[in-house]
């Protein structure tokens, strides 16, 4: 039998899961194919705005191997899909939630909107198909950039006049309109948080099969909470019973987001597998799905800081116009909203805040949560200001970060949270000793030698994670809880099954999760299995989004093993002839305190299910406990950036030279899985800083960016070894683990000290992201 592995927490054990990913031995949904399999295919729109006159399927119906042809017609009965957060507007009123098509029915409202579903005995046959279709579009203004989106003459829902879906706001408005204009010196900057296409390695896919003998579907999809998806198809769109619908999961190549939510095409596929009675199944390719895939970001702000004559910030006031896309997707107006403006404090005492913000609509794909999802847009926000002014003031960055930060805990923000605990003098110390900050000098001096410009960029962040509590999110508009659901079996040899309504894809639970069962229980790490992402297995889950998985639903589990324990102090108890209250369970052993006397937790186990001797007037046999968790607060991870570049003034070539990174999660369970977590987050910040455009047409709406021709993601020779450290940190005062949340931080705070860096090295205000070799050139070529 394997020894117990003693203190797991802390201890940068392999990733589990590892084995089978790195010797192609996952099971993604493409990997899945079922009896009877046929395939789908959705003709997508070819214009961003246009009026279905006519619709011809009759040639692609009769069309070889084609099974069935459905179009926006068919669906009418349905439902839209939902979005899960309503927002109210300054005025009182409610969003303008217009519905949401499975397919296109009379107009289409984005390139890529879907318009109707081929179904064949192969995917080619479905393709060849679908080209049959014949249809007279009457083309339509289109409203696709954010900032000209209001009043634009392309009306994309005539629900929503003006393209405006609410008008939002967070914070005191009289407050901060009388502090800005007391003080001595107002920062202002102008800008654009540029729109990203989400890029998992795995694209998007779904396979549904119908069960006529039960009346019952089962859905593989791509999705970050299984549980969520079920419950809106069911009860918001097809009106499917949930007990019979079954959502698996199963390995999920990344997501970042953009799995969380639910789609036309797994809705559209699950409909239409039970008019063929055929299981049928739907992969994107990459071109479907940078047109089809939930864009993120997409601001377009204007933002005041003022300060006193000291440097001590009075005030702060933004204004923001968020891109929402063509429709509302699950988590949409929720975004740009409330995990957007609560957190424009920072880390600052900043007393008065307010922002205000419009949601439009556009000709363009729907907007909805990606990498840090509101947090990395109001980050951007803060320190790209911060940073202004300490030059503007000529204050050194870090000293004018220092004479603001919050120093007491709990702290109330001005924009509606309360931050538990931290430290942030204490990570921006580290950070600036992890850089060298004091030999910069020396370096860019080695730089201009060459001719080449060098620049020092800081940057602090604040998150909220684990989206809680339940109560105080529902009153904020959100129309789904935001608990975590575990489930513990022990089985008869003491082996261990556990249950997560968290989701994988790509963040280590199989091994965090399971160290942290096998050190609470003092069992060995393999006793422990994680089983996630089956409807049909696990209780109820709300997924895996905000860096929730570990601070909600590891603090499930753990209640759950808590139960477990006090179970099986009682079997203990009868066991060894002993008052339940003088049983402890340590290192595997329940024994009576005081005393040698100890029974070992599988025996303790096997009594459960085998209970010839055992008290069954008081208990009852086995040994499964399950638990909720929902949170009384958000938790609050949070550090402090620092990057430096060289430019080529010649061609405005921007190399990244070094980035360091100091983060407060909390306590942490696996440090290597946390360091991987941050440098893929500075990855993706740095993309965005410097590569990352998704680009439409402003006349035509077509994606300019839709390839990898067009759109360019950051590979291992854009970026730098990153300098990556933890700090001691300030554990969370409200969940037993201490935990915070890693899995956005790197690309929460990475853009804002990026551009803050060239900005430094070129001497400008500001240049907008992403930071290409011509934007840069032209910043250049503006000094001279």
């Amino acid at each position: 039998m394997n020894a117990p592995q003693q203190g797991l927490i802390g201890q940068s054990i392999k990733r589990r899961e590892d084995a089978r990913f790195l010797t192609g031995r996952g099971q993604y949904t493409d990997d899945i194919v079922l009896p009877r399999q046929s395939y789908a295919f959705f003709l997508r729109s070819p214009y961003a705005h246009a009026r279905i006159r006519s619709l011809d399927k009759s040639a692609a119906a009769a069309a070889e191997g084609v099974l069935g042809v459905y179009t926006g017609e068919d669906f009418r009965a349905v439902g839209g899909l939902p979005c899960g957060w309503l927002i109210t507007s300054i005025d009182g009123t409610p969003m303008r939630e217009p519905k949401h098509p499975v397919l296109a029915d009379g107009k289409v409202r984005y390139v890529g909107d879907p318009v109707a579903l081929v179904v064949a005995e192969s995917y080619a046959e479905a393709k060849a198909a679908a080209q049959l279709i014949e249809i007279d579009y009457e083309e339509l203004p289109a409203a696709v950039d954010t900032a000209a989106a209001k009043g634009h003459a392309g009306q994309v829902h005539e629900e929503a006049p003006d393209n405006v879906c609410y008008t939002w706001g967070c914070g005191d408005k009289a407050a901060t309109d009388a502090a800005m204009a007391g003080a001595a010196h107002v920062t202002r900057l102008e800008f654009r948080n540029n729109r990203l296409i989400p890029n998992a390695i795995e694209p998007r896919a779904a396979n549904a099969s119908y069960n006529p003998a039960e009346d019952s579907y089962t859905l593989y999809v791509t999705s970050q909470n299984p549980h969520v998806a079920r419950l809106l198809m069911c009860a918001f769109v097809l009106g499917i019973p949930e007990h019979k619908m079954r959502v698996v999961a199963p390995d999920v190549g990344g997501g970042f987001g953009s799995k969380i939510f639910l789609y036309n095409e797994e809705t559209a596929i699950v409909w239409a597998s039970k008019q063929l009675a055929r299981p049928i199944k739907w992969t994107a390719d990459r071109s479907e799905a940078f047109l089809s895939d939930a864009h993120g970001r997409d601001h377009a702000t204007l933002a005041e800081l003022g300060l006193d004559a000291n440097g001590k910030f009075l005030a702060m006031r933004v204004t923001t116009t968020a891109n929402l896309g063509a429709y509302l997707s699950t988590f949409a107006s929720s975004v740009p909203t409330i995990l957007y403006a609560t957190l424009l404090a920072g880390q600052y005492t900043t007393p008065a805040i307010y922002a205000e913000v419009t949601g439009v609509f556009s000709n363009t794909a729907p907007v909805d949560a990606y990498r840090g999802a509101g947090r990395p847009e109001a980050t951007y926000v803060v320190e790209r200001l911060v940073e202004t002014a300490a030059r503007e003031l000529k204050i050194d960055p870090a000293e004018l970060r220092r004479r603001n930060f919050i120093r007491s805990f709990p702290y109330a923000t001005p924009v509606g949270l309360s931050y538990d605990t931290g430290d942030y003098e204490a990570t921006l110390n580290s950070v600036i000793e992890l850089a060298d900050v004091a030999g910069f000098p020396a370096r860019r001096a080695a730089s201009e030698a060459k001719g080449l410009k060098r620049g020092l960029g800081y940057s602090t962040y604040i998150e909220a994670c684990g989206l809680a509590p339940s109560n105080i999110a529902g009153a904020l508009g959100a129309r789904a809880g935001l608990f975590e659901a575990g489930e513990v079996r022990v089985h008869p040899t003491g082996k261990v099954t556990i249950f997560t309504g968290s989701h994988s894809h790509g963040q280590g639970h199989e091994t965090t999760f399971a160290q942290l069962v096998a050190d609470k229980l003092g069992i060995p790490l393999d006793d422990v299995d994680i089983q996630h992402g089956d409807t049909g297995k696990v209780l109820f889950g709300m997924g895996t989004y905000g860096s929730r998985s570990l601070a909600v639903g590891g603090t499930a589990i753990l209640k759950a093993v808590d139960k477990v324990i006090a179970k099986g102090k009682k079997i203990a108890a009868h066991l060894l002839e002993a008052a339940e209250g003088d049983v402890e369970f340590e290192n595997g052993q329940f024994k009576i305190a005081g005393t040698d006397k100890a029974v070992p937790f599988a025996s303790v186990s096997l009594t459960a299910y085998v209970p010839h001797n055992y008290p069954l007037d008081k208990l009852e046999p086995g040994l499964n406990e399950n638990a909720f968790y929902d949170p009384t607060n958000f938790t609050y991870p949070a550090g402090s950036y620092v990057c430096e570049v060289e430019v080529d003034p010649a061609t405005g070539a921007v190399r990244v030279d070094r980035f360091s990174a100091v983060d407060d999660f909390g306590n942490i369970v696996n440090p290597m899985i946390v360091e991987g977590q941050v440098h893929g987050g500075i990855a993706q910040g740095l993309g965005q800083a410097l590569l990352e455009h998704g680009i439409y047409d402003v006349d035509s709406g077509q994606l300019l960016s839709g390839s990898y021709m067009d759109y360019a993601m950051p590979r291992a020779d854009d970026l730098p070894s990153f300098q990556v450290r933890t700090a001691k940190g300030t554990p969370c005062t409200h969940n037993p683990l201490g935990v915070k949340g890693c899995g956005e931080a790197g690309a929460i705070g990475s853009p804002a000290a990026a551009i803050n860096a060239i900005c430094d090295a070129l001497g400008v205000k500001d240049l907008p992201m992403p930071a290409t070799p011509h934007t840069v050139w032209q910043a250049i070529q503006s000094t001279r």
